[in-house]
């Protein structure tokens, strides 16, 4: 038997990996509720700001005809209801190479929601 580059190559992530880290999306709407039924369990502040922010979010891609940007902002939004009901997200920090992939406005849009997080933590606790 011959060795070929198909023979030689080996897959950039096993096949176990991706079994275990394929997420089922759910379609947008379903996926939408979720967030802000989860949402509910925040405090008024935070709920009213993330109330905001994802329904601002998502009219702004209402329109995206990009399948790998559809998958990507479903993706995400996923994860984030799943840390949100997984309660994880209170300790948890930003990964950096999330933070390397974001444009100029979506860094500029990151700060300005930060601000707007902390504003809120500090007029509760006056």
């Amino acid at each position: 038997m011959r060795l070929t580059a198909r023979l030689l190559s080996t897959p950039v992530t096993p096949q176990n990996l991706l079994s275990k880290n394929t997420l089922a999306l759910l379609p947008p709407i379903p996926l939408y509720r979720r967030i802000l039924r989860a949402h509910r369990h925040l405090p008024a502040e935070q709920r009213a700001l993330g109330d905001h922010y994802v329904r601002d979010e998502w009219r702004k891609h209402k329109d995206v005809e990009n399948p790998v940007h559809i998958i990507a902002f479903l993706t995400e939004w996923q994860l984030y209801a799943q840390h949100l009901e997984g309660d994880t997200w209170r300790d948890a920090k930003l990964d950096m190479s999330k933070l390397d992939k974001m444009s100029d406005d979506q860094i500029g849009q990151l700060y300005e929601l930060m601000k707007k997080a902390k504003d809120g933590d500090d007029d509760s606790s006056s």
